[in-house]
């Protein structure tokens, strides 16, 4: 070997890769645990304070009103009296038609809108979030119980089931925040809530056919093939009374939701059309006495506030695994819904909301409302959209919201007797059909297939069997990609970008030079036990297409193999054996394995497991181009014929 090479050798990179000083286990293992659960260091605004400052920054932390309510002012008050009312105005008649949804009695509804907006107000982090029952939650409730129990023939067992499940969707969302298991939601990506939305939204429009033909007689499941079978075995029953009624309107509500959006500041006229039309339809059936001539009305609602209902729980063996479960899966719904639409509207006002503290208040105003006749609840959309168009500042709408529900439940009850259910029906058919959101799915269609195919699943799968179904199909198609993308990484070749010492994945840059003798990989993701076998194949993969290349076009032979490890987050062990057994592979070829910019975690394990003195320091790098550089100059002062034989003398050196 000449003295030149020798003395290249001896050099090391003028950036030499730093292995990061040892961490005790238990600080490395502590950090782990904060990253993991809090990301957000929800207990850095108690650092370096007194006891008495930590005591009302706690109180504060679960109940926001105790840091907002001092500054409250008589400004603010204007205006969430305005966007209260016009939601109270919205919530009634939403809330007694997705009572009947659930197949539960209406006035649960109304009980659903007043006592968790004001457990909401107290502990909720959002200004915006306007709560209330949402439909598609109590489309799940319905169908979940109603395949265990007939609401129709054992009424009491059913209601009873359906504030058990409450109680444990409520449990589920509490502890979520509390043990700070946010995360799980996020594996219902946005493509699987559009599809299973639109779903769902679909299904309850074909339920609400039972209203508007003014059928009595209709069946309990949710699929399209059995609704319309339902529908058309039953002609002979159509109500032509009730479908006027019904498409007239639906005409009505569309309409004023398209006069909405076209001048937003209208926006007042859609959130009373759902009350205009419960006051216009109870005159209207009242006046015709139409009731005698098949269309369908409420009835008698019962005057008074919330009963208690703590001790109608169903504990029994028989029916607390349909409880539970009903419970979970709804819960889980909701709480996606209700972050999701909270974390919308507090960026639109440039303000954070904490999704694991939105979990327990959430959670605790539900295990609160099951107590007193309160069924699942969230922050629906419609909802929460006219409260922010209306100019609410702080959760005090929904205090204001719940008064006016309270007020209804002591005097106005007896005003809805004459309410058509066709109404009702044509409430929830406009309200879902913006729940529809086909823009979306054709954007998911541009942009990821893979997500246009996780949307289409949740959405048939709800369509054609059921919604657990459908939710299931989704999450399942989303976690198959997440494991694909573990374990299916990307790598890339790299190349030279003209006139410049950057390097670039080839495809993305056309332009790009190939670096002659020297083949430059890229991973694109952590190694660990899943996808250690494919990159070893991958990467050989790639060795033998360069040098059959390079053979078929008469070029320098392979001499170098670079991996840049700059996107490589960590390394398990299965990992580091991967890289060793590359590294046995590429000295049997007589190519040199090379490293470059290796993270602080990677450069750690590789450092302690020894494999970075088996491929020498001299080969780890801080950039590509330094790599390129160093085996550029070994290219250009070793001979062809001995550059084998002195690799294998540096080694042995």
């Amino acid at each position: 070997m000449d003295n030149s090479d020798y003395a290249y050798l001896d050099r090391q990179p003028p950036h030499p890769v730093a292995v990061p000083p040892p961490q005790p286990f238990f600080k490395s293992f502590k950090n782990s645990l904060k990253e993991t659960f809090f990301p957000d260091d929800p207990l850095r605004q108690f650092k370096n304070k007194p006891p008495s400052r930590k005591l009302l920054l706690g109180l504060q932390y679960f109940l926001p009103i105790l840091e907002w309510g001092p500054r409250y002012s008589f400004e603010f008050l204007k205006s969430d009296l305005i966007s209260g009312i016009t939601i109270a105005s919205l919530a009634i008649p939403q809330g007694i038609s997705y009572a009947k949804l659930a197949n539960l009695p209406p006035i649960l509804g109304l009980y659903s809108s007043f006592i968790p907006p004001l457990i909401y107000a107290m502990m909720g982090s959002s200004r915006d979030l306007a709560v209330g029952t949402v439909a598609v939650a109590s489309l799940l409730m319905g169908s979940m119980l109603g395949d265990e129990v007939n609401a129709a023939e054992n009424p009491t067992l059913y209601l009873h089931l359906a504030f058990t499940a409450t109680f444990f969707a409520g449990l589920l969302q509490a502890s979520l925040g509390l043990l700070r298991l946010g995360f799980i939601v996020d594996f219902l990506s946005h493509a699987t809530i559009v599809g299973f939305m639109a779903g769902a939204a679909t299904v309850v429009i074909l339920q609400q056919l039972k209203g508007v033909l003014g059928l009595e007689h209709f069946t309990q499941s949710t699929d399209i093939i059995s609704v319309l079978r339902s529908v058309f075995s039953q002609i002979h029953e159509w109500r032509w009374e009730s479908a006027v009624l019904g498409i007239g309107f639906l005409f009505f509500l569309l309409s004023t939701r398209y006069v909405s959006k076209r001048r937003p500041k209208l926006f007042w006229i859609s959130a009373m059309a759902p009350l205009t039309s419960v006051i216009l339809g109870s005159l209207l059936v009242y006046l015709t006495h139409a009731e005698k001539h098949g269309v369908q009305v409420i009835g008698s609602l019962k005057k008074g506030l919330n009963p208690p209902s703590f001790g109608d729980f169903v504990f029994t063996s028989s029916y607390l695994s349909t409880a539970v479960k009903t419970g979970v899966v709804a819960g889980i719904i909701a709480l996606a819904e209700g972050i999701a639409v909270g974390r919308s509207f507090a960026m639109y006002k440039h303000y954070h909301i904490d999704g694991n503290k939105e979990m327990v208040a959430i959670g605790t105003m539900n295990i609160v409302g099951s107590c007193f006749s309160c069924y699942l609840t969230t922050g629906p959309f419609s909802r929460s959209a006219v409260n922010f168009n209306a100019g609410c500042k702080t959760a005090m709408s929904n205090v204001v919201m719940a008064i006016a529900v309270m007020f209804t439940l002591l005097f106005l009850t007896p005003l809805f007797h004459y309410t058509p259910l066709v109404v009702l029906s044509a409430i929830i058919m406009a309200a879902m059909l913006g729940l529809i959101d086909y823009e979306a799915a054709i954007h998911l269609w541009k942009v990821d297939k893979f997500d246009f195919v996780v949307c289409t699943g949740a959405f048939l799968g709800v369509v054609f069997a059921s919604v657990e179904v459908g939710l299931v199909i989704a999450v399942v198609i989303s976690v198959l990609r997440l494991l694909l993308f573990i374990a299916r990484p990307r790598t890339f070749l790299l190349g030279n970008i003209p006139n410049s010492t950057i390097y670039r994945n080839v495809e993305q840059y056309p332009t790009t030079n190939s670096v002659p003798g020297i083949l430059i990989l890229e991973i694109d993701a952590p190694i660990y036990f899943a996808n250690a076998s494919y990159l070893r194949e991958r990467i050989s993969r790639w060795i033998d297409e360069e040098e059959d290349r390079l053979k078929s076009a008469g070029e320098t032979s392979l001499q170098y193999v670079i991996l840049y490890m700059s996107a490589v987050g960590n390394i398990d062990t299965s990992g580091i054996s991967m890289l060793e057994e590359v590294k046995k592979t590429t000295d049997r070829r007589g190519i040199k394995l090379v490293l470059a910019n290796p993270g602080a975690e990677v450069m750690k394990k590789l450092n302690k497991s020894k494999f970075i003195e088996t491929v020498g320091e001299e080969w780890v790098y801080l950039t590509v181009g330094g790599a390129v550089e160093a085996c550029h100059y070994k290219l250009h002062t070793c001979k062809p014929d001995t550059t084998n034989e002195k690799l294998q003398t540096w080694n042995n050196v």
